[in-house]
């Protein structure tokens, strides 16, 4: 079955081709039924794949197979092919996985678009990009899913581009896409001119011969994290996640749970080999996503727009995955990965659900007491956030709890603080979302009547809440003998530290306390939303500056807008005026004024009448004879 892997990425571009070009002119049950069973072959395929691995013997492990060789030059190869690997295979299932559930929902979230084709061949092509991206065994195939990714986002996010907003939002996002992309590009290029390879396998065994700190090492990690925070949305790439969220809620939930913004993530993990030998990369790593992490946390707390919280959410989620990379702790990162797919996903699909009980309202100050009205989506919506507080049993409180462990005993103190805090906060805007939403008095419009969504939107809903609750049990931390996760994933991860071991009740107690935590923000929020509803607004008021500040996110778009964009436009139209419009377009327009000026001269001469013509032949003899008779 490892042969065939080629199929995994390959079914969901024969979906994309059927349905982008043969979609307006089949029935749209079928284009829908096309575009999700594309993505479940490729779940199928991947799951076999799997469990074909586990049976290989260790010496036979890992696997590459080779489709074709794509460029040859010299000594130089660059091939389409895969590397089956506990990595890659752990992150086909999970793209491959939550995309089949998202397709399906998207069937009866956007049945009424007339863009019905064209949004399941984006979709399909999106997650074929992204499966590439994760199924590669080189860089240079990995950037080809890395741009398609950045491309797709821009076609999905910009999907209702009558929207002068949604279209801005796909600009921006391809834009800011495109500045982490060229540190990647620079990245492979000096891991080709240092290694004078791109495969993983063997680029990460020649680097293991240069000494940790090398400044080759270093400076090549550094670029290829200027690409992750791009593509990951992290200080100072971030803008462009949460306007984002213009596009439709199935994308919302594609691209900001379990593939893009996680491909920087992957792609870190994935080069772990190169970061074990840059401690200063793994500090760059680990400060940047501690300060994303409680950053993103803080402007969460003060947004109405139920989307762009889940947006912040994910920038700071995401801050918690790199952090965990940058303390050396690859696998958790790679851990809170999988288990932030299920309940991020649930969670959009669920504010996505909520939107189309209320006919599009995404506004919580328009919300309230939906309870009664969608059970399905309340308990749904209710169980991924328990999993984004981390609250024991649910799948977020292992991964996140050994992101805390890890960025206390690998890292130190102030990453362990800041992380504790952002969950503390986390648990409080998530709450504040719930509250907000189903519980109190009823703001919904008296004209909206809110409904249930139907069974092909609330069905994925429950498969995404059952994982959201089991899925940390594959990787149950800090207890001896359950570490099946860190098991199986721990041939493909070099580790950067050999860890000391901890008596079990310091384990335990650091549980207790990031348990604590949370279920303080969920005190707060409960407080604040429920018992004292007026308590927001009088703290607003108290403290209008520090709420203004987080309520506009910083200002930080406006600070780009004042920094980047308008000198950058600005600079462009004296470029156009100045340059363009006097000197190029003055050249050309002077040059053909003298050719004008000329043939207006010279066509006097052309009168049309022989005896002229005869007249000037015979001058120009004389003159010619003359010349030479003189010489």
């Amino acid at each position: 079955m490892m042969d065939y892997i080629w199929l995994v990425p390959c079914f969901p571009l024969v979906g994309f081709l059927i349905n982008g070009f043969l979609g307006k002119r089949l029935p749209k049950n079928l284009v829908g039924i096309i575009g999700s069973a594309a993505i479940g072959l490729s779940f199928l395929l991947s799951a076999g794949i799997f469990l074909e691995y586990l049976k290989l013997p260790a010496a036979a492990r890992p696997v590459e197979k080779v489709v074709y060789t794509w460029m040859s030059a010299g000594t130089f190869q660059a091939q389409v092919a895969y590397l089956i690997d506990p990595l890659s295979l752990v992150m086909l299932l999970v793209v491959s996985g939550v995309s089949f559930i998202i397709h399906i929902y998207s069937v009866g979230y956007m049945y009424d678009d007339p863009g019905y084709p064209r949004f399941f061949s984006y979709l399909n092509l999106f997650v074929f990009f992204m499966l590439t991206l994760v199924g590669a065994n080189n860089f240079l195939l990995m950037f080809v899913g890395w741009e398609g990714v950045g491309l797709c986002s821009y076609l999905l996010i910009g999907y209702w581009y009558e929207k002068q907003s949604a279209s801005d939002a796909g600009k921006k996002a391809f834009v800011v896409n495109r500045i982490g992309d060229f540190g990647f590009l620079l990245g492979i290029f000096l891991i080709f001119w240092t290694f004078g390879s791109v495969n993983f396998r063997e680029v990460f065994r020649l680097a293991a011969e240069y000494p940790v700190g090398s400044g080759v090492i270093t400076a090549m990690t550094l670029l290829l994290f200027v690409g992750a925070t791009g593509k990951s949305a992290q200080i100072p790439l971030y803008t462009w996640l949460p306007d984002a969220m213009e596009g439709p809620t199935p994308v919302s939930a594609l691209i900001h749970a379990a593939t893009m913004v996680t491909a920087g993530v992957y792609m870190v993990a994935r080069c772990s080999a190169l970061y074990a030998l840059a401690p200063f990369s793994l500090t760059v790593v680990a400060a940047v996503g501690a300060l994303t992490a409680i950053y993103s946390a803080t402007i969460g707390m003060a947004q109405f727009d139920i989307k762009r919280v889940l947006a912040y959410s994910t920038v700071s989620q995401l801050g918690y995955m790199f952090l965990a990379c940058g303390v050396g702790a690859f696998v958790s990162g790679i851990f809170h990965l999988m288990t932030h797919a299920f309940f991020k996903a649930l969670l959009f699909l669920g504010a996505g659900s909520v939107s189309h009980g209320l006919h599009g309202e995404l506004d919580m100050r328009k919300m309230g007491n939906l309870k009664r009205h969608m059970p399905i989506t309340y308990w749904t919506f209710l169980i991924a956030t328990l999993a984004i507080a981390g609250i024991f049993p649910f799948a977020g409180f292992f991964s996140k709890d050994e992101i805390l462990f890890h960025s206390l005993v690998n890292g130190n103190v102030i990453f362990w603080g800041i992380a504790t805090t952002a969950a503390f906060i986390t648990a409080f805007y998530m709450f504040r979302a719930v509250f907000m939403t189903f519980h109190g008095e009823s703001r919904v419009d008296p004209h909206v009547h809110p409904h249930e969504s139907p069974p092909v939107m609330t069905v994925p809903l429950m498969l995404l809440a059952m994982l959201s609750v089991v899925g940390g049990l594959v990787g149950i931390p800090l207890i001896k003998g359950l570490h099946f996760f860190h098991d199986f994933l721990a041939p493909a991860i070099t580790p950067v530290v050999h860890e000391a071991h901890y008596p079990a009740a310091f384990e335990v107690a650091l549980m207790m306390f990031s348990m604590a935590v949370a279920a303080g923000g969920i005190y707060l929020a409960y407080r604040m939303y429920i018992k004292l509803p007026d308590l927001p607004t009088v703290l607003a008021q108290r403290f209008p500056t520090a709420y203004d500040l987080i309520y506009h996110k910083y200002y930080v778009d406006e600070l780009y807008d004042a920094t980047v964009v308008e000198p950058i436009k600005q600079g462009s139209d004296f470029l156009w005026l100045a340059v363009d419009d006097k000197v190029v377009d003055g050249a050309v327009n002077g040059s053909a004024g003298v050719v004008a000026w000329l043939s207006a001269h010279l066509r006097r001469l052309e009168t049309g009448f022989v005896q002229n013509y005869a007249l000037a032949v015979l001058l120009g003899v004389v003159l010619i004879t003359g010349y030479l008779i003189g010489r």
